[in-house]
């Protein structure tokens, strides 16, 4: 069952070209354990060896095979009520975290995920580390994305979250778009 969700995300993901063959990564809270995509697994086409269990606060015999991204995964479960995380390189959005400091969704549809936060500028890195700079922000946000990196979103189930990246690349998609037709929004 829980191989199955990982399954249909990682699959969706990758599908919608969220992720591109082994980038990005998924994770889920069982009590002070978190089950978590292997490092450099292909999400479109994930097995059970592909899923990591580990501790959210200690190490286990399998953590060195978990994802790169682990430790900023933990500080999201230590610091918010998540239980599930969502990683993902959508394009549209990582194209405007480059130069912008936050997202706003341009797309009505979109409004309910509030504006999106983009972390992790140099001058962030400097004073602390990422993992923590996205715990943070995922305290008072669902999604957020890292400069020139990526989406995290959060929710209680992996469904959740994957609709919030869905949702942040749809609007910025439409923002990007916006932007090529030198247009600003269009008022009621």
């Amino acid at each position: 069952m829980i191989s199955e969700q990982f399954q249909t995300v990682g699959r969706d993901l990758f599908a919608r070209g969220l992720v591109s063959s082994n980038s990005g990564n998924l994770s889920i809270r069982l009590g002070e354990q978190i089950i978590i995509t292997r490092r450099g697994s292909m999400l479109n086409c994930l097995n059970e060896n592909d899923l990591i269990e580990t501790g959210i606060s200690k190490n286990s015999r399998t953590t060195p095979l978990a994802s790169t991204d682990l430790l900023i995964h933990r500080a999201i479960y230590r610091e918010t009520q998540a239980l599930a995380v969502v990683h993902a390189h959508p394009p549209h959005a990582v194209a405007l975290s480059i130069t912008e400091k936050e997202i706003v969704p341009s797309v009505e549809d979109f409004s309910l995920l509030g504006t999106v936060p983009v972390v992790g500028w140099s001058e962030e890195l400097k004073k602390e580390c990422l993992d923590d700079i996205v715990a943070k922000a995922l305290q008072q946000h669902r999604i957020i994305m890292v400069h020139n990196h990526g989406s995290f979103a959060i929710g209680q189930l992996l469904e959740e979250a994957y609709n919030l990246t869905t949702a942040l690349e749809h609007s910025s998609q439409v923002h990007c778009l916006m932007k090529s037709l030198q247009v600003g929004p269009i008022q009621d």
